[in-house]
């Protein structure tokens, strides 16, 4: 019984964190996203995570992707898009092809993968779970968006 009720809380709060993100400026859909950078001159962040399983994933969002300083830079900066390959949350069968498509194209091996494209769609650096918190990767994503 236990173990039941502390994967239902698990998979809520794995859920909750989902929604939350997409609430907070994170699309699925990375044609629209890749569309819209190349309209409006911005970088894209295309984050491949596994939300609901891989450690380093919840980690990077707990303590990059949630917090205010990332959340306030991506805003004025960023554009995101969340390219999720979940073991328990439902998705769409188009959204799991699109992701599958993107997840070869762009040789993902492992979860984090966080890549960042410029406007017109080049992928100019592939990173993942860094340390240091949200100042850290914000001052990252800085230097690589100055190259």
């Amino acid at each position: 019984m236990k173990k039941w009720i502390i994967t239902i809380v698990g998979t809520a709060v794995c859920v909750l964190g989902f929604v939350a993100q997409a609430a907070q400026g994170w699309s699925e859909d990375f044609d629209q996203i890749m569309a819209q950078a190349k309209k409006e001159g911005k970088h894209v962040l295309a984050d491949f995570s596994g939300s609901d399983w891989c450690g380093w994933c919840i980690r990077l969002d707990k303590e990059v992707f949630s917090q205010k300083e990332f959340k306030d830079y991506a805003k004025e900066n960023l554009l995101l898009v969340s390219l999720d390959f979940p073991s328990q949350k439902k998705q769409s069968d188009a959204i799991k092809k699109q992701n599958a498509a993107l997840a070869q194209k762009y040789s993902i091996r492992g979860y984090p993968t966080v890549l960042i494209f410029n406007p017109q769609g080049e992928v100019i650096e592939r990173t993942g779970y860094r340390s240091g918190g949200a100042s850290a990767y914000v001052e990252y994503l800085k230097s690589v968006l100055t190259k």
